[in-house]
């Protein structure tokens, strides 16, 4: 991947890129408010201005007939007008042809003959005020003129326009200030935008590349590889736990797959190997015939824990590719566990054992599935009846708690100690009384169980004191339909 077209790069450019934008159309918006306040304060002074100059040529068109009065008002209206310009840098044009009075501050004009258009003129004669560019057929470029009418107060008479004449460079001079300061300020935003885009996006990709390496190394084979989490609490965050969480999981998985090999490895070698030795020694004529037919049943019995022990490890296969009890259904969890008892009752007196029934006569209607439950009441009496000692007394109960069933399976026998009881549904896991004990057994009875309660969202509890264990776990009860529980 090209390194400009990463996570930190279209962050970086996205960001700036708006700014900018932003700051273009902040621009063109600033820059008509500006252009046309300026134009707009222009054109009052110079009208303030232009009015009180067109006050005074129209005293002198009422007083025209005194003509020391006229000479008088004349020098009054020409120093006014030289003063406003020296004032404002703006040009004056007085222009009374009736009076032939012609008076311009720019003397480039004074002497040419100047037609006003004929638009200004038809302004004027309304009374209206004319403000707009243009260059009065004398000025080589448009410019900026306001034209007030002098009428005579007296007759109403248009004594003749007043025009006010901006320099260009007038207008413009305030409108590059505003510009200048936006543009200053614009670059010192753009500069803050700028800095700021690269370090979000920098903070922003700096995990998402931690965990892009760390993901590497967990394919290399280093299960240790986690993110830190520099205690972030944006989505970032959430990704680095979700991230991490996924890390102890495949390591956790990881971990059982391979003690897993190691004891199907282990499981399968011993009665593999038991068989293979016996078989070669009826072979090689090692073994006498009249031993013969005792080591035939030894084969005969490993073999028979070999098939078992594969069935066992086909059965927890089976339970792992499954996934939640969705679709539960409703079955008489108190029929099931008599059920079970009958199957057992051979064992059970081989073993000298007496039982404690304490079920209910009405049915107990649970959700879940019936040969899953079954199996579990199943392991827990099987795994109860081989360790409870000699001629004791084996308990199975169902009560109803709530909106559970509650199912309890107790024996008497050696105590299992504490730091062991968590270990009891682990794939496997035979403690040392076991292994003398429990030849035929594979270690997996218990973790199909804890396996199938899961997958039921139910959990199963042990405790063991003073020689006596109990086992018990809960089962949803169906809901109530005409006071029994039903579907």
């Amino acid at each position: 991947m090209s390194r400009f077209k990463g996570i930190y790069w279209r962050t970086f450019t996205v960001t700036v890129g708006m700014v900018a934008l932003t700051l273009v159309l902040l621009g063109a918006s600033f820059f008509a408010l500006t252009y046309s306040y300026i134009m707009s304060e222009k054109r009052g002074e110079l009208e303030d201005k232009a009015e009180v100059i067109a006050q005074m040529a129209v005293g002198v068109y009422n007083k025209r007939d005194v003509f020391h009065l006229i000479s008088g008002m004349r020098s009054d209206i020409e120093e006014l007008v030289d003063v406003a310009k020296r004032m404002s840098d703006t040009e004056f044009l007085v222009w009374m042809p009736s009076m032939d009075l012609f008076i311009s501050t720019d003397a480039s004009v004074s002497n040419t003959e100047m037609v006003v258009p004929g638009d200004i003129v038809a302004r004027l004669e309304r009374g209206e005020t004319y403000a707009g560019t243009t260059d009065l057929g004398v000025y080589d470029k448009a410019r900026f003129v306001v034209a007030v009418p002098a009428r005579s107060t007296q007759d109403g008479v248009l004594v003749g326009p007043v025009l006010a004449i901006a320099e260009p460079n007038a207008m413009t001079e305030m409108w590059g200030a505003f510009m200048g300061i936006f543009g200053m300020t614009s670059i010192t935003v753009l500069l803050i935008a700028f800095v700021a885009s690269a370090t979000t996006a920098m903070q922003q990709t700096k995990p998402i590349r931690d965990m892009a390496a760390a993901a590497r190394r967990f394919a290399d084979g280093n299960f240790d590889a986690r993110v830190h989490n520099t205690g972030r609490d944006d989505e970032t965050g959430e990704l680095i736990d979700a991230f991490n969480a996924m890390a102890d999981s495949l390591q956790k998985t990881e971990q059982q797959r391979r003690e897993f090999i190691a004891n199907i490895s282990h499981e399968l070698k011993t009665p593999m190997t038991t068989i293979a030795g016996y078989a070669d020694g009826i072979l090689d004529g090692v073994i006498s015939p009249e031993e013969e037919r005792q080591y035939l049943s030894i084969i005969s019995a490993e073999s028979r824990r070999l098939s078992r022990l594969v069935r066992r490890m086909l059965d927890v296969s089976q339970l792992q590719s499954l996934d939640l009890i969705k679709q539960k259904a409703p079955f008489d969890l108190s029929e099931s566990m008599r059920r079970v008892l009958v199957s057992m009752e051979k064992k059970i007196t081989a073993r000298g054992l007496d039982v404690d029934v304490d079920i209910p006569e009405d049915p107990v209607i649970v959700l879940g599935d019936n040969d899953l439950l079954t199996q579990v009441v199943y392991n827990l009496l099987e795994n109860a009846a081989k360790f409870a000692a000699q001629g004791s007394t084996l308990f199975l109960g169902l009560e109803k708690r709530g909106e559970k069933a509650l199912v309890t399976v107790r024996n008497t026998g050696l105590t299992i100690p504490p730091e062991e009881i968590p270990l009891l549904f682990e794939r496997f896991h035979k403690s040392d009384k076991s292994r003398s004990e429990d030849k035929d057994g594979v270690g997996l009875g218990l973790y199909i169980v804890r396996t199938i309660l899961e997958q039921h969202r139910e959990k199963i509890t042990a405790t063991s004191q003073d020689g006596v264990t109990t086992f018990s776990f809960t089962v949803q009860l169906a809901e109530e339909k005409g006071g029994t529980k039903s579907v």
